[in-house]
């Protein structure tokens, strides 16, 4: 008897949750939930622009190297250089590579429109350079041999969002020879995601400079040949670009660029860009201007 009274008292003495007290744990919880997974958006968010940015950074920096490397060659050519081949005339051609550092339209018969140009209302320019090289801007040597120098036109484009450039053997294009080698003539793409490209071009005026060859002013593709008539030469270059990051991160507002001369850019959509400039002196050209004073 002792013992059934026991376990009726153990059972009196149990007490479970109430009913609120069950509804109070599960919204405390709720929140707790909610606040971890606010969390772990908001990281996966940050991280996401983090890289984003990094890559913006990462691709801005690479096309400014890589042109800057190759636009410090522009108007290279020495005629006394063993590796350069000298099928053609090259006191000719030396006078005409350090007279067209920069390649306008017109300058070739084979390919007329080849040249720099002016993007209209704010678009993308085009650059046409001149050098001395044992390539193209593509890495292709044009059926020549692999250490041979040769006279190189380099092409700089946007197309469908892409900077592309590709290159022509200039004798070709002077009409000294048959094209050989790559000269098919396809572009390349040397980065993706370029949502604008501006050139203006440096001119020197030695009245002004007394033999120090730095840029009086900047111009456009348009006013060089204006420019070259009245007895003046290209002897720097400015390169501006935006460039989008390659993912799905997207801003509250809208950015806007000032590149160059142009009027403000804004691109189409919310995503995230980055602008960059680089203004890049022409040795070759200046020490080719200083010689001639």
């Amino acid at each position: 008897m002792s013992l059934l009274i026991n376990k009726s008292n153990c059972k009196e003495n149990q007490k479970g949750f109430t009913l609120v007290e069950i509804m109070i744990s599960m919204a405390l919880g709720l929140v707790i939930s909610g606040a971890v997974i606010q969390i772990m958006v908001s990281n996966s968010v940050t991280e996401k622009l983090n890289r984003a940015m990094a890559s913006t950074q990462e691709s801005g920096r690479f096309i400014i190297n890589r042109l800057r490397s190759e636009m410090l060659m522009v108007g290279l050519y020495d005629q006394m250089n063993p590796k350069l081949n000298i099928d053609v005339d090259v006191i000719n051609e030396n006078n005409f590579v350090r007279n067209h550092p920069v390649i306008l339209p017109n300058d070739f018969a084979v390919r007329a429109a080849l040249g720099a140009s002016q993007g209209t209302s704010g678009g993308n320019d085009t650059l046409v350079v001149s050098l001395q090289s044992n390539m193209d801007c593509r890495g292709y040597v044009l059926g020549y041999e692999n250490d041979e120098e040769f006279y190189v036109v380099n092409e700089y484009f946007v197309d469908d969002n892409k900077l592309k450039c590709r290159g022509f053997d200039g004798r070709y294009l002077r009409g000294q020879k048959v094209a050989e080698g790559h000269n098919n003539h396809n572009a390349i793409t040397i980065l993706d995601d370029v949502a604008n490209f501006q050139v203006s071009y440096g001119i020197t005026d030695l009245a002004s400079t007394l033999g120090a060859a730095i840029p009086t002013r900047f111009i456009t593709a348009d006013g060089i040949q204006n420019a070259l008539n009245n007895g003046k030469t290209v002897v720097a270059l400015r390169i501006a670009l935006v460039v989008r990051a390659d993912s799905d991160i997207t801003v509250e507002n809208k950015p806007s660029f000032r590149l160059l001369n142009e009027a403000n850019y804004t691109p189409s959509d919310n995503g995230l860009y980055k602008a960059f400039e680089t203004t890049i002196t022409l040795r070759n050209m200046k020490n080719f201007v200083r010689s001639n004073i």
